[in-house]
This record gives structure tokens, sequence and C-alpha cells, in this order.
């Protein structure tokens, strides 16, 4: 029999509330909204508020219908409303972080009324800048609080206010959001739509952390790790989730292991090639990493243009035969001195193989770190998702086809 678990909402205070918090943000959407479902709607808004607004629009459709409503009901119309209108933006964008504007006044305002006005205002909201607006909403400029710290009473809003404040738009993805702040790191920033007008504030630790969740959930995309698996996720879920992958990865196993059938009889002749197959298989595949490394940084951080794909893999290129030069000069000079301690009078052209098969398996892999994930993106796919399969493939491939091709074709 299934044992009941406690309700997390009795004996509700502060404590239990952040424990909640903790529980929630722990566990993926769907098994979070499963944990909050059982609480008063008003108790749930209470945790919801707590959370980053962007896990919030995660967290809300996994809720059934009449649920959600509860909620939303429950919650101060201006967050509820602020709420719903996120749902409108694309997934991953700006919009979905949005929190209510607040501190709104508009330019006639005194400095003496908005103090007055704040102070209501700070006792159950946090409050960075005052944002002054025309009667269409359109943002006319930011004031910071020194700004009224040190004002006379009697001015008026409009006179005292930076104009043309930097703003972000809803729909901008947060990849580009992330370029354009990048040298601003305002606490708050204001959001503005077509027509400039204030539909939201984003928080500038608000992006950092979604940035930092996204990019925390890149290295297990890219070995078949779902973003929404966490720590907390049960053993069969995250079975569900790996295990496909895992096949997608055994048959390109196999591309690679059909390379070494293919050249069989060489392997045969020359068993002192299956020693030194992991040896390049891994330096090429170390050679590609970096490649990929360089090129999803460069196109996360928009330096990879259009057009410019070509120079770095030509870049690329020149530097895997260049590391591959040296490291094959070290591994075939243990090539030629494991074959002679074998006895194999073909030692000394082994060790030219081991070279050659270094240079190209090292070229290619550069090559193929950066063509692998410009592909992937040309074709619309996340780059970090599925790189590592390729270019994994790519490598083997590279790296077996060149040893034991050159072997069969120099070693007599």
């Amino acid at each position: 029999m299934k044992q009941q678990q406690p309700n997390p909402f009795l004996d509700w205070n502060q404590e239990r509330r952040d424990a909640l918090v903790r529980e929630a943000l722990a566990r993926p959407p769907r098994e979070a909204a499963d944990l909050l479902k059982a609480g008063p709607p008003e108790r749930v808004v209470e945790v919801l508020r707590e959370m980053n607004p962007g896990i919030v629009q995660d967290l809300l459709p996994e809720f059934a219908d009449e649920a959600r409503r509860a909620i939303l009901a429950a919650a101060p119309r201006n967050v509820s409303r602020q709420w719903t209108s996120n749902q409108a933006y694309p997934e991953g964008s700006i919009g979905r972080l949005m929190d209510p504007p607040s501190a709104v006044f508009y330019p006639q305002a005194s400095v003496g009324e908005t103090v007055e006005r704040l102070r209501e205002l700070l006792k159950t909201e946090l409050i960075t800048y005052c944002y002054v607006v025309d009667g269409a909403e359109k943002l006319m400029g930011v004031i910071t609080m020194r700004d009224l710290l040190f004002r006379d009473n009697s001015e008026r809003l409009g006179d005292i206010m930076l104009r043309e404040p930097f703003s972000l738009r809803p729909e901008t993805p947060l990849k580009d959001a992330m370029k354009q702040v990048v040298s601003r790191h305002y606490p708050v920033y204001p959001v503005c739509d077509a027509q400039g007008k204030l539909v939201g504030l984003v928080r500038g630790d608000v992006m950092f952390e979604e940035q930092a969740f996204e990019i925390s959930a890149q290295p297990g995309s890219m070995v078949g790790v779902e973003k929404e698996e966490r720590t907390a996720t049960p053993w069969p879920r995250s079975f569900k989730f790996r295990h496909p992958w895992l096949q997608i990865n055994l048959v390109t196993a196999f591309a690679a292991g059909a390379v070494v059938a293919v050249f069989q009889d060489t392997v045969d002749r020359l068993v002192v090639l299956a020693t030194f197959l992991p040896v390049l298989a891994g330096q090429s595949g170390n050679t590609g990493c970096q490649a990929l490394a360089v090129a999803l940084r460069g196109l996360t951080l928009g330096e990879v243009k259009s057009g410019q794909e070509k120079a770095l893999m030509i870049k690329e290129a020149g530097l895997g035969v260049m590391n591959g030069a040296l490291t094959g000069a070290v591994a075939g000079l243990g090539m030629y001195f494991f074959a002679a301690s074998q006895g194999l009078p073909q030692a000394l052209m082994l060790g030219v193989v081991v070279v050659l098969a270094m240079v190209g398996s090292c070229m290619i892999s550069g090559v193929s770190g950066v063509l692998v994930p410009v592909t992937l993106k040309r074709f619309g796919a996340d780059p970090a998702t599925a790189s590592s399969i390729f270019l994994t493939t790519a490598t083997d491939i590279a790296s077996m086809g060149m040893l034991l091709g050159l072997a069969t074709v120099l070693v007599r």
C-alpha cells in the first residue's frame, strides 16, 4: 500500500513556506505542481511569488484548469494579470520573466507626493527605481532613489527624470537580452513593447539565474539528460528520459565499429595497431571537443556571423594539423619502440603511420568541431543538444579509419 505523503501546507509559517519553495525548485515543473496542488490557492500564491517568474510560467500550465483559475484569482490583481500576460510570450524570451510594473508615476507628480506614495509601496514591494510614464503608459524616464533624496519636494518628476532610458523588448530571446545588458549591470530593467508602453520589469538576477539554468542544462542535453530532469526525479522517469539517447549512441557506435570491421584483415595481421586505436580516438576526440567549445561559445555570443564559418573551420583545421603533428611525433615514437620491442620489421613504417593518422584525424576533428554545431543550427536545432553525439562519431571514424587505412596501404 502506497504511503500517504504529509500535507506540506499544515502548520503554515514562513519557515514552512521557504522549505516548500526549496523543495518545489528541486523538482521538474510537473512534479512541483503535484506537490503544490494540495494547498489552498492563497498559500500556493505565496510559494509562487518567491520563485523566478520564468519558473512560475513553467509551473502554471501543469495545474488543472480549475486549480490554475483559483490560483490566479487568489493572487493580487497586478500579479495575476502579469502571470497571464507573460504566458503569451515565447518560451525563453524576456516576456516570460517579467514582474508587474511598480513605482510607476506620471511626470506631473511632485517629489514629495512620490516619496509619500513610496512609503506605502515599500511595505510590500522591493523597489529600486521609479518609472515615469505618459497618459498612454509609454515609458518616458527613470528616477533613482538618490534623485528623490536630494531634490526639493516641490519639483516635478518630469523635470528630474533620466530621459530615454534603456529598456528591453518582451519578445527578445534571453540570450540576446544578455548580450544587451552585459555592460550595464542594472538591478532592474524596464520592458516595453513596440509602441514603448511599459509592460513589465525584469530583475537582473532573474535573468542571470535563468541563463545559468540554461547553461547548466546544456551538458546534460549533450549526453541525453533532459532539461526537466532533476535530482529528485524518480528513477523510472529518468530511465524514460535517458534510454532513447543511449540507443542513438549505440547506432553511432556501430558506425565506428564498422570501420574496424572493414580493416579486420589489417588488424589481424598487425595486432599492435589495436593498442594505438584508443590513443588516436582519445586525442582526436579532445581536439574536436576543444573546437566544439570555441564554436558553441562563438555561436552563443554572436561572434560567429553568417559567412564566417569557413574561416573558423580553416583556423581549426590548421590548429588540428599543428597539434596533431606534435602529439603524433610523440605517439609515433611510442609506436616505433613498442613495435620494435615486439620484433616487428615494419616498426619504422608503423611509427610513420601513427604520425600521419594523428595529423589527419586531428585536422578532421577540428573541422568537425565547427561543422557539427553550425550545421545543426542551420537546420534549426539547438547546437548544444546533440553536437557531442555526432562529433564523437566523426572523431572515432576519422581516427580509426585513418590509422587502419594508412596501415593497410603503407605497411606490407
